[in-house]
């Protein structure tokens, strides 16, 4: 299980998976993750959880400006490598260093 922290406050630890979607789903999924500026896994964890009835209140839609934390693990990966691995904590260090607005 992986846990991580986003905006100070501690995020429920999580289990990875790996999900193999046909290619029809995959593309909807992709196209719906960029029109709501989610990354894929958001969006696919929102709606298993939907469709299992614990998803919980779904936070409004942010501005593209408020994602400077994309491509935070194409580089100099540090303690975070590998990325592939540790992709929330990564997430929540950009959270972290991105300005407020």
């Amino acid at each position: 299980m992986v846990s991580c922290h986003h905006d100070g406050n501690k995020v429920p630890a999580v289990r990875r998976t790996q999900v193999q979607l046909d290619e029809a789903t995959y593309d909807a999924v992709r196209r719906k993750s960029f029109e709501e500026r989610r990354s894929i896994a958001a969006v696919i964890r929102e709606l298993v959880a939907r469709s299992v009835g614990t998803a919980p209140a779904r936070s409004k839609l942010r501005r593209l400006a408020e994602f400077s934390f994309i491509g935070a693990g194409r580089s100099k990966q540090g303690r975070l490598s590998p990325i592939s691995e540790k992709h929330d904590e990564a997430l929540a260090q950009a959270f972290r260093k991105a300005p407020r607005r």
